[in-house]
Formats: C-alpha cells, structure tokens, sequence
C-alpha cells in the first residue's frame, strides 16, 4: 500500500542508530549468503532449518533436535534474519531505518535490541498459535519490525512522515494514522485475505505489533526520552 520514505524526528539522546544498522546490516548479510545468489532449493532448506515450523514447535520442542542443527525454540530468533527475497528483505529493512532510529533513541542500545528480539518472538508466536500445525517456514523481520511500528506510533503520534503511497503519490502525514491505517489493514488482511496472498504472516504482523504495543507501555516511565503529547 505505501513505502516509508522519510520522518521529521530528530534524535535527542544518541548519536547514531548503532543496533538499527547492525541489524540491517545482519539481514543483508545473511541474505547474501543464503538467498541472493543460492538457489530456491537451498533457500527452502534453510528456511526450514532455521525458520520456525509451527508444525515442528508445537509438536516437540526438542523432538527433531538430531536432525536440526539448533534447537527448535532458537528458531523463534533466527527466523527473523531470513528474507525470501529481495522484495521482502528491502521492504523490511526500510520500515526498520525509517522507524527503528527513534524508538532506539527512546530506550537506548541494550533495552532496544531485547525489545526488537522480543516483539519478533512474539509475532512468531501469534503466528505458531494460529496455525499449529503448518509444515510451512516461518522466516522475516516483519514481526519485530512490526514491534517498532507500534512503538514509534505511540511514542511520536504527531511526526509527520513522507509516504510514497500507492508506490507513486508521495504524501506527509501524521504517524499515528499512517501507521495506525498500517495495523487496521493487516486486521483486514487477516478476515479478508486482502489480495489473496496467503504467503504473507499477517498473524506475525500482529502480534509483533500488539508486543511492541505493550512492552512501550510497561516501560513508558523508563524510557530515554519523553513521548509526544
């Protein structure tokens, strides 16, 4: 529907999004080695190894544990550095440096790597519960990303952010409804398999955000920065 471009937020206790960068450098990094120049073949391997498989963790934490070289629950974290492509990877990626910077800013270096880790558990999680028992791979950073959304919205409500909606009407608006209307379509998705791609994890989107959502909340009076009014 729309591609973040730009925001109006400057930032007031960092110097720089150190983690933000890691970790989009850390998922093209990975991609590179897993998916840009592999075949669809080896990709699917590794998605299933290090993807999460509702089907596997629901039935057995440990059960596939000779054949896997990680424990299944460690893919609830390694799942979130694979992309499926490069559509997929950039998509992530420009949510995560359009948005991550401020939320970073706002819980600062070490609070903000265990909320991204979180909210990407939880995503994956929501999506394990709605379909236990899928053999498909779960992999993306579209439920941490997704956590970051939430927070950046409940935190900078009124930033205005420059959109390219529609991937060619360049629009600024507010955050709280570009990213607000963001949420309400995954729910929508979720009811009407909007556009019929049953690919997209629209229950990892969800959870990840309602974790962002809560764990900004618990934490507000802990928080680097005040939020916006």
């Amino acid at each position: 529907m729309f591609i973040p471009l730009h925001d109006n937020t400057p930032l007031k206790v960092i110097r720089f999004q150190y983690v933000t960068l890691a970790i989009i450098a850390g998922n093209v990094i990975i991609f590179l080695m897993t998916g840009a120049f592999q075949s669809e073949q080896f990709l699917g391997s590794v998605a299933t190894t290090f993807g999460v498989v509702p089907s596997d963790l629901t039935q057995g934490p440990f059960q596939n544990a000779v054949q896997n070289p990680i424990p299944e629950p460690a893919t609830l974290v390694s799942y979130m550095f694979l992309h499926a492509g490069w559509l997929h990877l950039i998509s992530n990626m420009l949510f995560l440096w359009v948005f991550a910077d401020n939320v970073e800013d706002a819980f600062g270096y070490v609070a903000f790597t265990l909320f991204y880790l979180l909210c990407g558990i939880a995503g994956a999680l929501a999506h394990v519960a709605m379909a236990p028992n899928s053999p498909s791979p779960l992999i993306g950073a579209s439920g941490a990303v997704s956590g970051v959304i939430a927070s950046y919205m409940l935190l900078y409500p009124k930033a205005r952010v420059w959109i390219l909606l529609f991937m060619r009407i360049p629009l600024r608006i507010s955050a709280v409804w570009v990213l607000g209307g963001w949420f309400l379509l995954q729910i929508v998705s979720v009811y009407l398999d909007f556009g019929g791609d049953e690919q997209v994890a629209w229950w990892a989107h969800i959870g990840g955000f309602a974790a962002g959502l809560v764990l900004t909340l618990i934490l507000r009076s802990k928080l680097l920065i005040s939020p916006q009014s």
